[in-house]
């Protein structure tokens, strides 16, 4: 099946943030290593969710590029989960308003991506189906 514009856009967005996450998995690891945590098996544990979280996102944005539905399944979540993060980052004593709206901004944008890229699929499905 070939892939459109929009689902490699979608997949280099979701490889993109994939790099964010590994990150920030990175920047954890750091901190766990410099003795700036309150409990290292919590910290170990965050850390392996965290890298394992970052493999799946990247996982999602190949299969996207290789125009696999459950690459748009998994991204569309991720994108939902994202959003939950930036509500959180938005709410609450200690609010960050510029942190949510940098959260929310690229998942909105990636979600509607991939939704369009479902839709193209389905039309693209059901032409195939029709014979034309």
């Amino acid at each position: 099946m070939q892939t459109s514009v929009v689902d490699r856009i979608s997949a280099v967005l979701l490889w993109a943030e994939g790099v964010g996450i590994l990150a920030l998995a990175g920047w954890e690891l750091l901190a766990l290593l410099a003795g700036d945590t309150g409990s290292v098996d919590s910290s170990v544990a965050l850390l392996v969710l965290t890298a394992v979280g970052a493999v799946g996102v990247v996982a999602f944005g190949v299969a996207v590029w290789r125009g696999r539905s459950w690459g748009r399944s998994g991204g569309i979540v991720t994108q939902l989960l994202i959003l939950a993060v930036a509500l959180g980052a938005a709410t609450g004593a200690y609010a960050d308003p510029a942190a949510a709206v940098a959260l929310a901004v690229p998942a909105v944008l990636v979600f509607a991506l991939l939704i369009v890229g479902a839709r193209n699929a389905a039309t693209s499905a059901r032409r195939d189906a029709a014979g034309e």
